[in-house]
């Protein structure tokens, strides 16, 4: 009896791959037959011809086989994006009914709720990221039950793979640490776009993170790109909430208590102002004499402020505080030193005559002075602004320009 030409070419197949049944040795790639498990019912309990259940053990079954790993792959896929999916965004930006006592205890003393731009930010890079994985996950297992349907030994791929894995992590040690880095950064929330950070050799504002890099643009202009697995610590100055610090020095003949008053009273009102109160987040404080040094004495001053705005705000004091003690006639200092000199006979310094030193204290309408002052710019001596500067009475004056005669003219109320 002759056998069919289907017949004959499944027993050929059967010989290259180690089929019949009989499993080849430890390691080859190609092991024995895939489980057909509807090719072997129709050859048990049908009377069907041969070369149709060849057919179906061939072709059929495993094309269906493939096929239902390529639909359970993609099910499973779609179903854990949209979970993740659901997951980024209740992250983004929680339920308040039902994280209400949550939100409550994470809400920032300046009102600002978790669900923020940055934290969305976090929440879409972190959601990409575990995309990935998911997806890479999801077909590498459905690939790996592509080939165990061809009966591929899996065991020395995998092996293989492993001794690759293992060459390649030695040899790109760097670009795993920058990507590990990368990823606890994202998890910790340690900073993001946006944010003013110093992390060593490099400070200024974030303009792009990834898992590998981290992009810092410094005062100057210049574009850094920090590999993330160098980056040992990271200080942010923009999280949360920032504090201005200002170290007003005085000379030493001036009264530090009278001084300390004039710099809180300049920055309460700037505090106030329409301009500046939603930037303020608390009343200044004045802390007292930080120093003592060789040409000043020291009043420190410190403001809480919004995260990014302390550098302005201390600026603008600065301005304000500089007219202030101009107009208050409160000596700035400068480098001093005290002289002494040595003779052959004593010297009186000063006579029985000479007045006992006193030490100058401005007047109240010279402190009030200096406080308008502060607001308006004005720099000049207390005697020269006395007239110009504006009271609750009346308004600034105008001067004209000098008219030919050299003559100058004043408007306004006198």
């Amino acid at each position: 009896m002759h056998s069919s030409p289907l017949i004959v070419a499944a027993d050929a197949v059967d010989t290259v791959t180690g089929g019949g049944g009989e499993g080849t040795q430890t390691g080859d790639v190609v092991g024995g037959d895939a489980p057909r498990p509807v090719a072997d019912w129709l050859r048990e309990n049908t009377d069907l011809a041969d070369w149709f259940v060849v057919i179906v053990d061939k072709a059929v079954e495993p094309a269906l086989q493939i096929l239902l790993i390529l639909v359970v792959a993609w099910v499973v896929l779609w179903f854990a994006r949209r979970v993740l999916r659901r997951a980024v965004a209740e992250f983004k930006e929680p339920d308040e009914e039902r994280f209400g006592r949550r939100l409550r205890k994470t809400t920032t003393s300046e009102g600002r709720a978790p669900h923020s731009e940055r934290r969305a930010q976090r929440g879409d890079a972190l959601g990409a990221l575990a995309n990935s994985v998911l997806t890479v996950v999801v077909w590498v297992v459905a690939l790996a039950m592509v080939l165990g349907t061809f009966a591929i030994n899996l065991g020395p791929l995998i092996a293989g793979a492993g001794i690759i894995g293992i060459a390649i992590g030695f040899g790109a040690q760097n670009l795993v640490s920058d990507f590990l880095s990368g990823v606890f950064m994202l998890l910790e929330d340690q900073y993001g776009v946006g944010d003013v950070v110093d992390v060593g050799e490099a400070n200024g504002v974030v303009e792009g993170v990834t898992l590998r890099t981290t992009r810092i643009r410094d005062v100057e202009g210049t574009l850094w790109h920090v590999p993330n697995g160098e980056i040992r610590r990271v200080g942010n100055m923009s999280q949360e909430w920032a504090r201005a610090l200002l170290d007003v020095g005085v000379a030493y003949g001036v009264d530090v208590d009278v001084a300390s008053d004039l710099i809180l009273r300049v920055a309460t009102e700037m505090a106030h102002e329409p301009d500046y109160e939603a930037v303020f987040l608390d009343e200044p404080q004045i802390w007292g004499v930080q120093t003592l040094g060789a040409d000043s004495v020291d009043i420190r001053l410190v403001i809480k402020t919004k995260p990014g705005e302390q550098w302005a705000i201390a600026r603008e004091l600065r301005r304000r505080i500089k007219n202030a003690f101009d107009a208050s006639g409160i000596e700035i200092p400068f480098p001093q030193r005290t002289v002494w000199l040595r003779t052959e006979q004593p010297v009186a310094v000063g006579g029985g005559e000479e007045a006992p030193f006193s030490m100058p204290v401005p007047t109240d309408d010279a402190l009030d002075r200096g406080v308008r002052a502060s607001k308006q710019g004005d720099t000049g001596a207390p005697n020269e602004l006395a007239e110009l500067l504006p009271t609750d009475d009346k308004e600034r004056p105008q001067v004209a320009e000098a008219s030919e005669s050299g003559e100058t003219e004043t408007t306004g109320t006198p």
